[in-house]
């Protein structure tokens, strides 16, 4: 379909068709995505003088920062009911200014009860914000006619990256947490509401029917265990590869966190050149492949227990990771008889409690056996990962022809 205005001359404008919309859409939701990313990561660095000041040991500030994705996973259980209602741009103009100053009440709390409040209320709005960015996505991703959904990932984990930055000069110029995330916020909140208006349309389920939940129930629950094991993967290595590197393989100092950087920097790559391996290659094979690969390399970093072989373990991991989630959430956004919201709600939740529960059973597993033995679960997942993703037909590459 195209659409063709005139101009006031009389002649007309040229016709704008779906893959312009697209184009259009995918530019506006990508700037959503870095503003998420970024906010997320910029308050990070100031967790240690946030402990300092409120007086926190350490099983006080891991109670406090389970607020986040606790908010996060209750608000999951509601965004999908509301984004069967309201339209994904909808969601997104309500969720992203209480998104961006939430975050402001972190730095206000001034006892560990008011902080795992602020944490949770902002983790609510972060939630509900994620799964309605990912809907847009969705959209986007039908309208312009090839996967996105990667790539999108791949521009959260830059905006990651450069909040991650931002945070770190803040602390080293003795920026208080309150005087840094009010302007960021601000400046997210109008950055990310400016472009929505060029959001495409929600897809109607296909065949027009959002009914059949139950239909859609069984392949929900293969990709909700599918994002559960990745996700449980990469919370266990952002909490644990530091302290693998530096008490197991006596690691010093920053060079410690070396592994984690490893980790993100392969899935940033990979994510944002993860669109074209999509379409080459397919979204089964993708997942597969790559979790295998990020088995055999983590496993080989583990058993030969070197720091270099360790980092390059964790960078392996970092790729193949970087296509689970996206797949998977792209995969359940385009489930028949089902509104794309409700598919990616449902994914969210199961997968983000396995991000919540990752650090502790390898806590768990460390503490009555030894840090090797306890990440080397996460290669085992990694082969459940791949085993599923070959075996199931869920995860069908997105049909962006049904919405274009």
């Amino acid at each position: 379909m195209c659409d063709a205005r005139a101009l006031p001359s009389g002649r007309e404008r040229p016709p704008v068709t779906a893959a312009a919309r697209g184009g259009a859409a995918r530019t506006a939701v990508t700037v959503v995505f870095v503003v998420h990313g970024l906010l997320f990561a910029s308050w990070t660095a100031h967790i240690p003088d946030v402990k300092a000041g409120l007086g926190l040991g350490d099983g006080s500030l891991g109670l406090a920062l389970a607020g986040a994705p606790v908010g996060s996973v209750c608000a999951m259980v509601f965004a999908g009911a509301l984004l069967s209602r309201l339209s994904s741009r909808t969601v997104v103009r309500i969720t992203l200014p209480g998104y961006c100053l939430a975050g402001t009440l972190i730095g206000a709390a001034g006892s560990m009860p008011q902080l795992f409040a602020a944490l949770a209320l902002w983790g609510a709005f972060q939630g509900v914000l994620d799964i309605a960015m990912n809907a847009q996505a969705v959209a986007a991703e039908r309208a312009r006619g090839r996967p996105i959904m990667t790539t999108l990932h791949g521009c959260w984990s830059v905006g990651a990256l450069a909040g991650a930055g931002i945070g770190a000069a803040g602390v080293a110029a003795g920026v208080p947490l309150p005087a840094q995330l009010l302007p960021l916020g601000v400046a997210g909140m109008l950055a990310g509401l400016w472009p929505t208006a060029r959001f495409a349309d929600d897809p109607a389920p296909p065949h027009g029917d959002r009914r059949g939940g139950s239909r859609a129930s069984r392949p929900l629950l293969v990709l909700g265990t599918i994002a559960f094991a990745g996700l449980l993967c990469e919370g266990a290595v952002a909490d644990w590869a530091a302290v693998y590197l530096r008490e197991t393989l006596r690691l010093d100092g920053g060079a410690a966190g070396l592994g984690y950087a490893a980790f993100a920097a392969s899935m940033v790559v990979v994510r944002l050149s993860g669109g074209h391996l999509q379409s080459r290659f397919g979204p089964r094979p993708l997942v597969t492949a790559l979790s295998v690969l990020a088995a055999a390399g983590l496993a080989g970093g583990l058993l030969l227990a070197e720091p270099a072989a360790a980092i390059a373990g964790f960078a392996a991991l970092g790729i193949g990771l970087a296509s689970v989630v996206p797949v998977v959430f792209s995969a359940a956004g385009n489930q028949p008889r089902l509104p794309p919201g409700t598919g990616i709600a449902t994914v969210s939740a199961i997968g983000w409690t396995g991000f919540m529960c990752g650090p502790a059973v390898i806590g768990f597993l460390a503490d009555r056996t030894s840090q090797p033995i306890a990440l080397s679960l996460i290669p085992v997942l990694l082969v459940l990962i791949a085993g599923a993703a070959w075996a199931t037909p869920v995860l069908n590459p997105a049909r962006p022809e049904e919405g274009a």
